[in-house]
C-alpha cells in the first residue's frame, strides 16, 4: 500500500513553528521510515518568506492539494483577509474527493473562508473566538477543545495544540503504537487531557464603574472562604435584591453568584501554582463547602482536575 500523500501549504508569512510541527510528524526522520508522502505546496511553486525572516522551497502548487489524502494549513497571517480563491476552491474540490482537510490554528480561519464549516464543528486558537465567530457564524466554534474533528475537516487550537493535532491524525492512519512511538522521540505525550479552557485568561474585573458594586467585591474578596447570600448582600450594598442583581450584571457583565464562583476558581488557580497547601486546604481556602464540589466545578470550567493543573503550571504533582 502506497503511503498517505499530504500536502502541506505554505502561505505567505507563514509561521516557521506551525509549518515545522506537520513538517516533522509527516517526515520520514522522526518514524524512521517513511509513513507519508509530504510535499510541500504554494499557491504556486517556489520560494515563501516566512515573517520572521525564514523562508521555505515549495516544490508544487495547489494542483498537488487534487491529489492529496490530507490537506495542512498550518497558519494564516491575517484572520481577516481573505485567502486566494485559487486556494478555496482547490480545499472545497479536496475535501469532495475524499481528502481530510487540516487547519492548525489560524488556518482553521481559511477552511472557514472555503465554506467548509458551515454547519460543521471546529477548534481555532481561544484569543481569536469572537473574531471566529463573527466571520463565521454558522460555524460551531469548541473554543475548549484542543482540536476537533468533523466529516474530515480537522481543526486545532493554538499553537502546541498543532502537535496534538497531527499525532492525532497519525493515530488515524498507522495506529496508536506508531503514534506513541513517535510522540516518545519527539518528548510530548501522545495524548492531552483537558483542552485550551485550562490556558485561557478568563478575567474578573477588578473594579468597576459602580462604586457601590466595588465597595461589595471587595468585600467578597475579603470573605471568599465564608457562604454569601443574595439578602444578605444586598443589605450590605443598601439595594434590593433586584436592583443588585441588575446593578452587579451592568457592573461586572456576570450574576453575583457567577461572579463568586469564578473568583474562587482563580483564587484556588494562584493557590495551585504558588503554595504547598492540598487541595482540601485549598478548597476550604477559597470557600467550596466540600473538596469533591471544588474538584467537581474545578474540572467542569477548565477541563483537567486541580491535581493536573499543578502538575501542569507546577511541574509537580
Amino acid at each position: 500500500m502506497s503511503a498517505p500523500a499530504v500536502a502541506l501549504v505554505v502561505t505567505p508569512d507563514f509561521s516557521p513553528f506551525h509549518l515545522s510541527v506537520p513538517c516533522i510528524l509527516f517526515g520520514e526522520k522522526i518514524a524512521a521510515r517513511k509513513l507519508f508522502d509530504l510535499k510541500l505546496c504554494g499557491i504556486t511553486p517556489g520560494t515563501v518568506n516566512a515573517a520572521a525572516g525564514f523562508s521555505v522551497v515549495a516544490t508544487h502548487g495547489v494542483e498537488a492539494i487534487a491529489t492529496a489524502d490530507i490537506v495542512i494549513i498550518p497558519f494564516w497571517h491575517s484572520v481577516n483577509e481573505r485567502p486566494p480563491q485559487v486556494l478555496l476552491d482547490a480545499l472545497v474540490a479536496a475535501h469532495r474527493n475524499g481528502a481530510q482537510i487540516v487547519g492548525l490554528c489560524l488556518g482553521a480561519f481559511v477552511l472557514g473562508y472555503a465554506g467548509l464549516l458551515d454547519g460543521r464543528h471546529a477548534a481555532t486558537h481561544w484569543e481569536y473566538e469572537h473574531d471566529f465567530q463573527r466571520l463565521f457564524p454558522r460555524a460551531q466554534l469548541d473554543i475548549n477543545a484542543l482540536y476537533r474533528d468533523d466529516d474530515r475537516l480537522i481543526t486545532s487550537a493554538g499553537t502546541a495544540a498543532a502537535l496534538d493535532c497531527c499525532l492525532y491524525l497519525i493515530r488515524q492512519r498507522v495506529g496508536s503504537a506508531t503514534a506513541n512511538q513517535i510522540a516518545r522521540r519527539m518528548i510530548v505525550p501522545p495524548h492531552r487531557e483537558g483542552g485550551q479552557a485550562q490556558f485561557i485568561a478568563h478575567a474578573v474585573p477588578q473594579t468597576t464603574q459602580d462604586a457601590r458594586i466595588n465597595t461589595l467585591i471587595a468585600h467578597l474578596r475579603d470573605n471568599l472562604n465564608q457562604p454569601h447570600d443574595l439578602d444578605t448582600l444586598a443589605a450590605l450594598a443598601s439595594m434590593s435584591r433586584r436592583t443588585l442583581t441588575r446593578h452587579f450584571i451592568k457592573a461586572t457583565g456576570q450574576t453575583v453568584a457567577d461572579w463568586i464562583a469564578v473568583e474562587r476558581l482563580r483564587r484556588s488557580q494562584a493557590l495551585l501554582e504558588g503554595g504547598d497547601l492540598s487541595v482540601e486546604h485549598i478548597a476550604e481556602h477559597v470557600g467550596f463547602r466540600s473538596a469533591i464540589t471544588f474538584r467537581q466545578q474545578f474540572k467542569h470550567r477548565f477541563g483537567v482536575s486541580p491535581s493536573e493543573w499543578r502538575k501542569t503550571f507546577r511541574g509537580q504533582a
